[in-house]
């Protein structure tokens, strides 16, 4: 019988994890490292980074903080430097500008593209073109349900989150003979520092909750179950995809129960 006990196992494994100082980035580097991978915890903010690595290795896992600002390249390199070549790469940050298009300036519009779509461009070029060398390599993109779904406000950032998609979409494509797998996650409503505005104004982070089949909002840690799965040999299958997780948020597309007939 298939050794189905080993699908998960990320023993010997290198991970990169971006923007690993807070939110669903930490989450991710712990989850990753608690299922074997050596976990390298970067972030922009180096002291964040510092104590997700101290977590983990406190907890009997193995891990390294470094600084590393993606929207930089020679930020990526210095990093890349210090980690090697890696196995796993997950990437992370992000930033919305919640405003009418029609109010957007250029330089709000430049700086949430710079980091969600320019940088996570730049940091998977940088990763990918080491695991097309070793001939292996998962990689794994957040991006949203704002890639499917929009609403006032976020025509900025689900540009983005929908450029990422077919970005790494295209990617898988072009990596796969190479030995590498390029994937998305798409989270619905998560509390971590990005959504903190919204936790402010009860009457919006309740409508949110109602918005979702689940009728709530998840925790970092909710997500982190589908990046040691799409990084791990449970997904050797599955390439050039997003996995939403969501609560059933795109399922519903919001809540009405219409008079059907009972059977």
């Amino acid at each position: 019988m298939f050794d189905y006990q080993s699908l998960f196992d990320l023993s010997g494994r290198r991970a990169l994890v971006v923007g690993a100082g807070s939110g669903i980035g930490q989450a991710s580097a712990e989850a990753l490292a608690a299922h074997g991978a050596r976990v390298f915890c970067a972030d922009v903010n180096l002291f964040a980074a510092q104590e997700t690595a101290s977590a983990i290795q406190e907890a009997g896992f193995q891990a390294q903080a470094l600084h590393m600002d993606i929207t930089d390249p020679q930020s990526i390199v210095r990093g890349l430097d210090q980690t090697g070549p890696v196995d796993v790469l997950v990437s992370t940050p992000s930033i919305n500008v919640r405003k009418p298009l029609l109010d957007y300036t250029s330089e709000e519009f430049d700086r949430v593209v710079n980091l969600n779509l320019k940088g996570t461009f730049q940091v998977t070029q940088a990763v990918a073109r080491g695991m097309a060398e070793q001939g292996r390599g998962s990689i794994i993109v957040f991006s949203s349900i704002r890639s499917q779904v929009v609403e006032p406000g976020q025509g900025v950032y689900a540009a983005t989150k929908a450029g990422a998609l077919q970005m790494v979409r295209t990617l898988a494509s072009e990596l796969a003979p190479r030995g590498v797998r390029a994937n998305l996650i798409g989270p619905g409503v998560v509390e971590t520092p990005l959504t903190a505005q919204i936790k402010q104004h009860p009457a919006w982070y309740e409508a949110y909750a109602r918005r979702n089949a689940l009728g709530r909002w998840a925790k970092p840690h909710e997500i982190a179950g589908a990046v040691v799965y799409l990084a791990s040999d449970a997904s050797s299958y599955v390439t050039g995809t997003i996995l939403f997780v969501d609560g059933g948020w795109l399922a519903i597309d919001g809540r009405f129960d219409p008079p059907l007939p009972k059977s």
